[in-house]
């Protein structure tokens, strides 16, 4: 990097400074990847001991929505001020701060246990995450300029391996670990951010800040179609995952399938890794293009019938293909602010777009906890999820054909 933030001429690979910069380079995308994990491991251990805090706890389903929702509102909530934070203090200040938050509140929610302490913390925890969010796209734009769709796909994929690591090895490896301890459960998935906090730490003469200062710009624009357009995919992507993933143990425990939480858990999030190898190998032909876009609700709408309407082989291969879905259209919606705008204001159309998406993607399965204890039809919680993608479908229509790309795509 230049000292005015641009990229360096690239050296001539084998030399010295090539080296350097393959290892600088391999290095920053490795931390946006643990990063991702960390935005999304703690928040997805909650799903596979669900009946055991409902159990223990005495929630009803719409306590279990709020509980699967709120950090989902709290990324909105957080989101602007967390542009703010990043504004002033630096992306990377903002990501280490985020990510320490997101570690001590996560291992405190099983406290008690009681229901104060739990949404107590999930609430913090929501904070963190909430600032954490919008500061690793101005790191992928400051760090990697010339390569946004990679750095992108692999912080994203270290999301996705995140959700895939707490669905699918909390009741068979960490559960038991701890004796069937659920709040045990939950402390040891916050030593997953713990680690990566404190190597970021140590690693910080590394890793570049993003440019930061006391009039640096921070609002997002909403008075500007894109923010909403942005959010209200995003919103609609997450809702269809959010949704299924709050709702789908108790609906197969309510209808007599109890065995199959785990597989299609496990298959919901283990379904997303290969749209996210797909999306690193295609990321310079798919990103910024709309035609993706429209088919990911499409997808996403078809999967989920075929969970709720199948036979219990076809209800894991819908659960997969849900995940898959929604992973490949939360790849293509994240990758859209750093290539549409210029670095210095990535912070801005990503605070605004999680502040709108992740607003929208809170209520709708909020509702649909609230529909399914009035109407006792459980299918009826799936509604929002069907929404949602009828939502994203719409955003992305409105959406240009390509992208306009303000930092290069590959």
């Amino acid at each position: 990097m230049t000292p005015d933030g641009r990229p360096a001429a690239a050296a001539p690979r084998g030399t010295a400074a090539g080296t350097v910069s393959d290892r600088a380079t391999l290095l920053r995308l490795a931390v946006l990847w643990l990063a991702g994990i960390d935005m999304r491991v703690t928040l997805l251990a909650v799903p596979p001991v669900l009946t055991l805090i409902h159990r223990d706890l005495r929630l009803s389903e719409t306590g279990v929505g709020v509980l699967t929702s709120l950090p989902v509102l709290l990324m909105a909530a957080a989101a602007v001020p967390g542009s703010l934070l990043i504004a002033r203090a630096g992306a990377r200040r903002a990501a280490i701060a985020g990510i320490m938050v997101v570690a001590i509140s996560s291992g405190l929610r099983g406290a008690g246990p009681s229901v104060a302490m739990l949404f107590a913390m999930t609430f913090v925890m929501g904070v963190g995450v909430a600032v954490t969010q919008p500061a690793v796209p101005s790191l992928v734009a400051r760090w990697c300029a010339d390569r946004v769709g990679l750095a992108t796909a692999a912080y994203v994929n270290g999301l996705l391996v995140g959700e895939t690591l707490s669905a699918a090895l909390t009741l068979p490896l960490v559960l038991p670990l701890v004796r069937g301890a659920w709040p045990s459960t939950l402390a040891v998935w916050a030593l997953v951010p713990l680690g990566t906090g404190v190597l970021m730490l140590a690693l910080r003469s590394r890793l570049p800040d993003a440019a930061a200062g006391p009039t640096a710009p921070w609002r997002p624009e909403w008075r500007g179609a894109l923010v909403w357009r942005l959010g209200l995919l995003l919103g609609g992507i997450s809702t269809a995952y959010f949704g299924t993933n709050a709702f789908l143990p108790d609906y197969l425990h309510t209808v007599g399938q109890a065995g199959l939480i785990g597989p299609c858990l496990a298959a919901l999030n283990a379904g997303q890794l290969p749209a996210s190898l797909l999306a690193l190998i295609l990321a310079p032909r798919i990103t910024g293009r709309r035609a993706p876009l429209l088919a990911v609700p499409v997808s996403a709408a078809a999967s989920l019938a075929v969970f709720l309407i199948g036979p219990p082989a076809l209800r894991v291969l819908g659960a997969g293909l849900i995940g898959f879905s929604a992973a490949l259209g939360l790849v293509l919606a994240l990758a859209l602010p750093p290539l549409t705008v210029p670095s210095r204001d990535v912070h801005r159309l990503s605070a605004g777009m999680f502040a709108v998406g992740y607003g929208y993607s809170f209520l709708l399965p909020l509702l649909g906890g609230m529909v399914w204890d009035l109407s006792h039809v459980p299918v009826s919680a799936f509604l929002p999820a069907f929404a949602g993608a009828a939502t994203a479908f719409a955003a992305a229509s409105a959406l240009p054909p390509r992208a306009g790309l303000a930092s290069g795509g590959s």
